[in-house]
């Protein structure tokens, strides 16, 4: 497939180009486009067809719902049906940002695009190349994160255009995403709100808005989700091709504890990767990569860390630990699914 390059500056955003991709995304077909979060995959949501195209240039299981996309609120009551208070304070108060509201849908949206569920996904992006996409292509957009299905989700230009060019009819590349964490993911059509996928805008977040939220007890399982409710639920996600351990402990003990395994295995002829935060990078053995020194500079660079891990033909990584509080249950999901949840204790 000859796929079609844009490079826009979000500065100085190019409107013909835009309206080239756009018009792409009105005659069905896919165009990857950058958002605040991570790089999204994009086709109209209300085209089963294109939906199609999405799934195939993925290779992603037809039964993962799909986020849609809106450039407008007003969109969600032409998608979505029995919106409640709850879900009115969370978009007025976290909208247009990283958060995807589960709702009832209209049969207006296809089951192709909701995974087969009688619930549809909703975000209306702050991205303003994803506004602008959205705008003038004038219909929803589905788009799941643009890399292959089960890979570490894209947050540079060089990540879609290395794994995806040739596989779409076109590429937006808008430079990074902000986040670096795909959206956090709240059901609001149960009694009290779910969180399904956490993200940036945290549990403590939303509480201070709409009252008590829970946690899908599903995501501190390992076993995958028979009918996933929200994307990025399913057990093994996220992965580059080394196998990817956490460690955790104390501090000491978990430099101690990877170094000697760093040790171990090249003995044993493995090359072996380790990320970890700025402030403890000098203390490692191995291939190492800096996350960063704040718990936002670790979401924004995880999945580029994972990635680098790739490049660098590691066999093996070794994360720390992160906080499984506010951010941290972001990031600690990202890591456990990127592990298949394997995890060692220093």
């Amino acid at each position: 497939m000859n796929t079609i390059i844009s490079k826009i500056d979000i500065n100085n955003i190019d409107e013909n180009e835009l309206k080239k991709q756009a018009e792409l995304l009105k005659e069905g077909k896919t165009v990857i486009f950058p958002t605040e979060t991570v790089y999204g995959l994009g086709a109209n949501a209300l085209d089963e067809n294109a939906v199609k195209k999405i799934y195939e240039a993925k290779g992603r299981p037809s039964d993962n719902p799909l986020i849609v996309h809106i450039y407008n609120k007003d969109e969600v009551y032409n998608l979505a049906k029995g919106i409640n208070e709850k879900a009115e304070i969370i978009m007025k108060h976290f909208w247009p940002g990283p958060i995807t509201i589960i709702l009832n849908k209209k049969d207006i949206v296809p089951y192709k695009t909701s995974g087969g569920l009688e619930t549809v996904a909703i975000r209306m992006p702050s991205h303003l190349i994803a506004r602008e996409i959205i705008k003038q292509a004038g219909v929803p957009i589905a788009a799941p994160s643009a890399n292959i299905s089960g890979r570490p989700s894209p947050t540079k230009a060089d990540h879609v255009y290395e794994e995806m060019n040739g596989r779409v009819s076109g590429i937006v590349l808008g430079g990074d995403s902000n986040f670096g964490l795909e959206s956090t993911v709240i059901d609001v059509t149960t009694e009290t709100p779910m969180i399904l996928r956490p993200g940036s805008i945290t549990k403590e977040d939303l509480e201070k808005v709409i009252g008590e939220v829970l946690i899908d007890p599903s995501l501190a399982k390992k076993e995958d989700n028979d009918k996933a409710k929200a994307p990025g639920m399913k057990y093994t996600h996220y992965s580059p091709d080394a196998d990817v351990y956490i460690v955790s402990g104390d501090e000491r003990d978990v430099i101690d504890k990877i170094n000697s395994l760093v040790e171990k295995n090249k003995e044993d002829g493995l090359k072996t990767g380790v990320m970890c935060l700025e402030k403890n990078k000098h203390n490692y053995k191995g291939e190492v990569l800096s996350l960063g020194n704040s718990l936002e500079e670790v979401a924004s660079n995880l999945f580029d860390a994972l990635r680098q891990m790739d490049k660098m033909k590691v066999d093996i990584v070794y994360s720390e630990e992160f906080p499984t509080s506010g951010l941290g249950q972001a990031i600690m999901n990202r890591l456990l699914k990127s592990a298949g949840y394997k995890t060692i204790k220093a």
